[in-house]
């Protein structure tokens, strides 16, 4: 399968050994992840770099052609928020994770769209069954 992975980049970086543990995983399963690197420690250096107008085309284009999103949001971030919607506004199935006891938008957690599924976890581990049980139903 191949699965765009969003998480919290400029937000905060406090749930990384999540987004790390759920990644490691899904790769492991032989899933394709072109947003991978987005848990690596040193994802803010690398994306510096780079034109916002093309890290924009790029991941639009991931998610055109993923066949889920990913997304651990127990983090808040404005790009993973535009991620998730425009996803489900072209169709795609979304599976959102958060730490339980985290504060996360009721436009998450109350979205009763057809395409979302919103979970929560309480450790690395659990993330990483929840989103496998997720994409299992997707």
């Amino acid at each position: 399968m191949n699965i765009y992975f969003a998480c919290s980049i400029t937000g905060g970086r406090e749930f990384e050994p999540v987004y790390q543990a759920i990644t490691q995983a899904l790769l492991a399963d032989g899933h394709s992840i072109p947003t991978a690197h987005l848990a690596d420690s040193e994802v803010t250096a690398l994306e510096s770099v780079i034109d916002p107008k093309d890290v924009y085309e790029r991941d639009v284009a991931w998610i055109r052609a993923c066949d889920v999103l990913v997304a651990e949001v127990s983090t808040p971030s404005h790009g993973v928020g535009y991620e998730l919607a425009f996803a489900l506004s072209i169709g795609k199935p979304v599976v959102c994770v958060y730490r339980a006891g985290q504060k996360v938008s009721k436009m998450l957690t109350g979205n009763t769209h057809a395409h979302i599924r919103v979970k929560t976890y309480r450790t690395a581990e659990e993330a990483v069954a929840v989103v496998r049980l997720a994409l299992s139903e997707v």
